[in-house]
């Protein structure tokens, strides 16, 4: 657990990541689905992707990492490099997010090639090549642009294939057609429209090519799953997750087709338990998903005393130095959720 003074810490963290500006205008209409009680089912998966905003594509550089073998790919919003905290939350608040602090580059290339040698991660050669897609606003002053710039040197040290979006005057959420805050602001439920498509862009890169989305009534099953199933110790309340998370899957894959799986993670504050559906609904992605052969998995943080804002572990809240490799509690419990839908 978190000394007092680190929890403090952790509250300016969380201060720093929801800083709030001014609404946006109405967005378009956006078609929702209302979520069914299931248990998750396994499909056939052709391919494994991470996207994340703030926490969550620090989480998603977590999982892209330490398997990345397994994940294909990763879309990642207004964040800094892999193991960027390094177990400390001052230097989460002051480097990670803020640039007071450096994010010491190259020590963090040395611990992710000395773990995938000791087997904590998987070999850094599963790095190489790989589609990845960085997006950062130059009005996001949460999370600073020299630390978004460090997490592109990041990956293209080990040889990703990276396109970095850094033009779009965005604030610190993620930017999508549907989004209900201005462009420009940094405001609940942090889904930014600035009128473009991020996801299109980001979907092309991943896949290399992408049919339009289904603007209309959206055609697949949303299904709410208990996460306690694949938490460590049937408790996903441990790892400051959610009772319950989300998972879009299109009527094709249901019926058998071969799908891609995409794994969406929110940010601070952004989960169900603070906004509902609204990242579900709104990030753009279901609507990709019915035209794409596309399952979305939405898993889902919640607040605890040690993470008040309901961000994903990418400092160490939960008291334990593995969070960023094999064996970190939520690490471990998003991929036994991918390993049942049969990626």
């Amino acid at each position: 657990m978190l000394k007092p003074a680190l929890r403090l810490l952790a509250g300016a963290l969380a201060v720093l990541l929801i800083a709030p500006t001014a609404p946006a205008s109405a967005a378009p209409t956006v078609h929702t689905r209302t979520p069914v009680s299931a248990s998750l089912s396994t499909y056939r998966v052709s391919g494994v992707y991470v996207a994340g905003v703030s926490s969550g594509a620090y989480l998603a550089t977590q999982l892209q990492v330490a398997y990345s073998q397994r994940i294909r790919g990763a879309a990642l919003f207004a964040a800094g490099p892999y193991y960027c905290a390094q177990n400390n939350v001052a230097q989460a608040l002051y480097g990670c997010g803020d640039n007071l602090y450096p994010t010491y580059l190259s020590a963090l290339q040395t611990y992710t090639r000395t773990w995938a040698g000791y087997g904590w991660i998987d070999p850094v050669s599963g790095l190489s090549g790989e589609p990845v897609y960085v997006f950062h606003g130059r009005s996001d002053t949460t999370v600073k642009r020299s630390v978004a710039d460090d997490l592109v040197r990041y990956q293209q040290h080990f040889g990703a294939s990276v396109q970095y979006d850094n033009t779009s005057p965005a604030g610190h959420g993620w930017v999508t057609p549907y989004g209900t805050v201005g462009c420009s602001g940094t405001a609940a439920p942090y889904l930014n429209d600035c009128g473009t498509d991020p996801q299109n862009a980001f979907l092309r890169k991943l896949f290399g090519s992408v049919q339009p989305p289904n603007t209309g009534p959206l055609g697949g099953t949303l299904v709410r799953f208990s996460q306690h199933t694949f938490a460590p110790g049937g408790r996903a309340g441990a790892a400051s997750m959610d009772a319950n998370g989300f998972a879009y899957v299109p009527a094709s894959c249901a019926a058998g087709t071969t799908c891609r799986l995409l794994v969406a993670l929110h940010g601070c504050l952004q989960g169900h338990s603070r906004v509902g559906t609204a990242f579900v609904d709104r990030a753009n992605l279901n609507q990709y998903a019915d035209t794409n052969a596309m399952i979305v998995l939405y898993p889902q943080a919640v607040t605890a005393a040690a993470n008040p804002n309901g961000c994903w572990d990418w400092w160490g809240y939960l008291g334990a130095t593995n969070y960023p490799i094999k064996g970190g509690a939520q690490v471990e419990t998003v991929m036994n959720m991918i390993r049942r839908l049969g990626g």
